[in-house]
């Protein structure tokens, strides 16, 4: 479970005390989300740090995969910040679509959510939206092709420098 503080407006020792003793705890402080417990950080550019922390929930909740650390979400959608700062009308697609849901969410935002399945159902309400999809559509390329994750996949990277996948486990099928 992952706990997101903004602390913008400060927080009391006894809050965070409170919120980091189950969780990792993601602050969102200035201009940045930092992970103090897992040592990473992520500078927003373009968009608000806030909308960052969302990216990253939201990231987590369209691939879920418990086995992977926050850090591997927040470096892809790291790419939505750098394109924000390039392109005007994505930073508002972004924003806006961030703003969507957490108005969807209610009080609390979408990362105030506790349940994964409330957040899916927003997801899929919005999954048609050109802003779903391109979140969507950056995600499944920069969250992948991190070649860190890619040992705790199974996946070994392209074979054709390595001789290519016939004499690579190809033929090893047992069952056939």
């Amino acid at each position: 479970m992952v706990t997101i503080l903004d602390t913008t407006g400060g927080i009391s020792r006894r809050q965070l005390l409170k919120t980091g003793a189950a969780s990792a705890v993601l602050m969102i402080t200035g201009t940045a989300v930092i992970c103090p417990e897992q040592a990473w950080g992520l500078e927003a550019t373009a968009l608000k740090p806030e909308t960052l922390a969302t990216l990253i929930k939201m990231a987590r909740d369209i691939y879920p995969h418990d086995q992977l650390a926050d850090r591997f979400y927040a470096a892809a959608v790291k790419g939505q910040d750098t394109m924000a700062g390039k392109d005007e009308k994505h930073k508002t697609l972004i924003e806006d679509g961030i703003a969507d849901l957490d108005k969807r969410a209610g009080a609390g935002g979408y990362r105030g959510l506790g349940w994964e399945d409330d957040r899916v159902a927003i997801l899929r309400d919005i999954e048609t939206t050109p802003f779903f999809q391109a979140v969507r559509g950056d995600l499944v390329v920069s969250l992948y092709n991190q070649k860190e994750i890619w040992p705790i996949f199974g996946y070994e990277g392209e074979s054709y420098s390595k001789g290519g996948y016939i004499e690579r486990g190809f033929n090893d099928i047992t069952w056939l």
